[in-house]
């Protein structure tokens, strides 16, 4: 049995062609030209790429069925078996005032805009910049104390946290165990006083090694300028009185310049920086302008001033000068003795053993502790008597070169 056809004088039913393929089928479609029931054929599916979208897979597919089903009528005209009869398709013309297509946004760029205006729509307005900063000082400034956020948070041990009550047990040992024990507060005494006593120390090794030459320092250049003062008045000295201040010494290799002042006193003369000369009672030696006699001489050589310290490097031959009121005297250093006991005093006689004197002479003898920073032996150095020079024939050669 066949279906009408179109032209044939019979209503078209649309309903007896076959039907377009659907989404989950194949397509049939009539093996002939002829009549819709007089047979079918399965065709399989052809392969789409995957990169086209639906739309334009299916417009594909319907547009090749046209062209199948598309027969000539008898009536000089094309008909499908899909499609309303209408007149052979002529060309339409473009129209007038549009010179080119208008783009049309692909489906991916409308997806991602439409995202885009999504998420700018859900997400809040937040502040803008000066707002945050304003709000970033103020959080700065506004820092909370850790004792107060503790108490905040109810932390266990803060200050504002309510404490567990103690039994009376427990409050206790509380307490016995917060007491020091007997150990530990004599061990904490005797650390205390081991920290003293060591700052104690530290205090006095200062004061000895480094006040005490600043000390003696200014003291002994104001008795030189003294001494000075008085040569340049003119005053005639008796008898000296001690601790006063009568000469100038000066040991051009070891760059000294100290006075010597009347007596060994270790208060009134030694620790003020200067040296003393043995004057008094059975140690009392000669003056150097006697004309026979050991011009003895005492200084530290640490400590308070120090004057005599580097005495162990004297050479024999190396002057040693000193200048009085009226003249210059001038010793070369001839022998030394490096150590000695303190009682040992013919050291200082008048012609002294060991010194390699052998007759009364015009010599010089200084004398110090040993070792460094001790005084527990006696260093001693001799010197005899190279040139008297008045004062009005100028320096002697020493002392200008």
């Amino acid at each position: 049995m066949s279906s009408p056809r179109p032209g044939d004088g019979h209503e078209y039913d649309p309903l007896t062609d076959p039907l377009p393929p659907g989404e989950h089928g194949s397509p049939w479609f009539l093996a002939t030209d002829g009549p819709a029931d007089e047979g079918y054929v399965q065709q399989e599916p052809q392969s789409q790429p995957q990169s086209q979208p639906q739309s334009q897979s299916r417009s594909q597919e319907w547009s090749g069925y046209e062209q199948q089903y598309a027969v000539d009528d008898s009536e000089g005209y094309q008909r499908d078996w899909y499609a309303q009869p209408q007149a052979q398709s002529q060309p339409e013309a473009e129209p007038q005032g549009i010179s080119e297509p208008i783009p049309v946004p692909d489906d991916e760029t409308v997806v991602l805009r439409t995202s885009e205006t999504r998420r700018a729509a859900e997400t809040p307005a937040g502040p803008g910049r000066a707002e945050r900063r304003r709000a970033a000082k103020a959080r700065g400034r506004r820092r909370p104390e850790p004792a107060a956020a503790a108490s905040a948070s109810g932390a266990p041990g803060a200050p504002g946290a309510p404490a567990k009550p103690l039994s009376r047990v427990e409050a206790r040992r509380a307490a016995r165990a917060a007491k020091d024990s007997p150990a530990v507060i004599a061990s904490r005494a005797i650390g205390e006083l081991f920290i003293s006593f060591g700052v104690l120390m530290l205090l006095f090794v200062t004061y000895q090694l480094w006040w005490t030459n600043i000390r003696a320092g200014q003291e002994a250049s104001q008795e030189t300028n003294k001494i000075q003062d008085d040569w340049a008045k003119g005053r005639k000295p008796g008898a000296f009185e001690p601790g006063q201040g009568f000469a100038i010494m000066h040991i051009p290799k070891l760059d000294v310049v100290v006075p010597i002042a009347e007596g060994i006193s270790k208060h009134n003369v030694l620790d003020r920086g200067m040296v003393g000369h043995y004057g008094e009672g059975k140690l009392k030696t000669a003056m150097p302008s006697d004309k026979l006699g050991n011009f003895a001489v005492a200084g530290h050589r640490n400590t308070h001033g120090e004057p005599f310290r580097y005495i162990n490097r004297l050479k024999p031959g190396d002057p040693i000068v000193v200048e009085t009121q009226d003249a210059y005297y001038t010793y070369k250093m001839e022998s030394i003795l490096p150590q000695t006991s303190p009682s040992n005093v013919s050291v200082i006689g008048p012609v002294p053993p060991g010194s390699g004197f052998t007759e009364p002479g015009r010599y010089i003898t200084l004398t110090t502790c040993t070792p460094e920073f001790t005084s527990t032996y006696r260093m001693i150095v001799w010197g005899k008597m190279v040139e008297e020079r008045p004062r009005s024939k100028g320096k002697p050669d020493a002392l200008v070169g």
